[in-house]
């Protein structure tokens, strides 16, 4: 694993370029708990979650075009590289918010469009934001 100070530039630089609260992209990382190199699954529907920001695998084929490369190349910069993983992870909630325009639903969606299943995860999100005082707690 690349050292902590590295990670926290990787954070800092795709909260930049996608215009994402980096305490945001924080309170995802601290839920997802995902590592690099790590590929959990398979889901319900047969896909994985990679790497530390847990990006589905049903991402990679827009994410493929994009970049013009094959399934397999992008599944492994995705899985492999902490700074593609946490760029995608907000590349994924800019694409939710531009779609929502609210920041809670786009945490909620980035881990289901299903609300019974996306709420109760924006709230872990919140809650962990909270604990490691990335968000203050109104009184």
């Amino acid at each position: 694993m690349p050292g902590m100070n590295v990670l926290a530039a990787c954070f800092l630089i795709a909260a930049q370029t996608y215009s994402i609260p980096p305490a945001v992209l924080l309170g995802v990382y601290q839920v997802e708990g995902g590592t690099i190199g790590q590929a959990v699954g398979p889901n319900k529907n047969g896909t994985f979650d990679l790497g530390p920001m847990q990006i589905n695998t049903s991402w990679i084929p827009l994410l493929a075009d994009e970049w013009n490369v094959n399934y397999s190349t992008a599944k492994s910069w995705i899985r492999d590289d902490p700074c593609t993983n946490v760029g995608v992870a907000a590349w994924i909630l800019r694409r939710n918010l531009n779609e929502t325009g609210d920041l809670a639903r786009s945490i909620a969606n980035y881990h289901s469009r299903t609300p019974h299943l996306g709420s109760p995860y924006k709230s872990k999100v919140v809650r962990s934001m909270q604990r490691n005082g990335l968000l203050k707690t109104e009184e």
